[in-house]
């Protein structure tokens, strides 16, 4: 197994100098009062790369080694690092850590297109053992709520809680293909500024500054210098597949019924993803299902309203003990 750890990136900033670590800092304290967060303190992950099931996987981890563990799992398209202002704001009383999902941000992609959600359990599930978590919360939004729930209810023992991020196992297919068509469109631009372009004009809810540096963690830049999304293209060309979308939506409610640690439905209240009537239904069919809505969030809750999120993740952990 390799295992390659870097320097929690303030300290690396302080012994290099390297200015990309010291903007990064200035622009989590710009985010942190922007949205109007409680944090002790701003400062950076760590970066960890492990080899679990073959695959090169990528994680951020906030410290606090020895309070109870938080995991989470991105969406499709994104990365670990759309969680950076709900962990700084939650780093005091937990461990945080964030995965990159293969084929995703810092992971490996895998070589041969192997992204069912059962795979991605089978991730989550070797770095839950590589850690030694217990008793941890796991965390998902979109396609990281699938998978959450997938492996919640493949390993009902294993969670202490989980929060479903604005997913269930019924969406609305409209909200779906609207993401679908904004990756599918051009991956490859000129510059960082068309890339903002881009995502401001599918969520204007976005601050351009944050947007601006979620995506400078979320691109790459080739060998031309033009700008490329990290996450695998590849399985977004085969298009819209009704018999996987039919066949994903049972098998996830068959896990459903299988969960058995209290789950917070999180659904943000300008959603075209998640409606109240399915987030209800996932709800009620849950063992020990908690619901709330954030206000002034679409499908991206953790990047429209990280403070609201915050809030309701505590109150619903509070209320379990945890």
């Amino acid at each position: 197994m390799y295992i390659s750890t870097m320097l929690d990136r303030t300290t690396e900033a302080a012994v290099t100098g390297k200015t990309e670590f010291a903007d990064d800092i200035e622009s989590l304290k710009y985010a942190v009062k922007r949205q109007n967060l409680e944090v002790d303190e701003v400062l950076l992950a760590a970066d960890v790369h492990v080899v679990l099931n073959g695959l090169r996987l990528h994680y951020l981890d906030w410290g606090n080694q020895g309070k109870r563990p938080i995991l989470f799992l991105h969406g499709g398209g994104l990365n670990a690092h759309t969680y950076d202002l709900v962990c700084l704001a939650l780093r005091g009383d937990y461990h945080c850590l964030a995965l990159d999902q293969r084929g995703h941000g810092d992971s490996e992609w895998s070589p041969v297109m192997d992204y069912d959600m059962r795979t991605h359990a089978a991730d989550i599930e070797a770095l839950v053992g590589y850690l030694g978590l217990e008793r941890f919360i796991l965390v998902g939004q979109s396609m990281g709520g699938v998978n959450a729930i997938q492996y919640a209810g493949q390993y009902p023992d294993r969670p202490a809680a989980m929060v479903a991020i604005d997913i269930g196992p019924e969406t609305m297919i409209t909200g779906g293909q609207r993401i679908r068509d904004f990756m599918n469109e051009p991956t490859e631009r000129e510059s960082l500024d068309d890339f903002v372009s881009h995502a401001l004009a599918f969520n204007p809810r976005r601050d351009p500054r944050l947007l601006r540096r979620s995506l400078q963690h979320n691109l790459r830049r080739t060998p031309e210098g033009k700008f490329v999304w990290k996450w695998d293209p590849r399985p977004r060309r085969a298009g819209f597949n009704a018999s996987r979308w039919e066949d994903r939506r049972s098998r996830l409610w068959a896990q459903v019924d299988q969960i058995k640690c209290p789950t917070l439905v999180v659904r943000g209240a300008e959603s075209d993803v998640l409606s109240e009537e399915n987030a209800t239904a996932f709800t009620n069919r849950l063992r020990d299902g908690h619901y709330a809505v954030v206000e002034s969030a679409g499908h991206t809750i953790q990047g429209d309203n990280p403070s609201g999120l915050v809030r309701e993740m505590r109150a619903f952990l509070s209320s379990r003990g945890l």
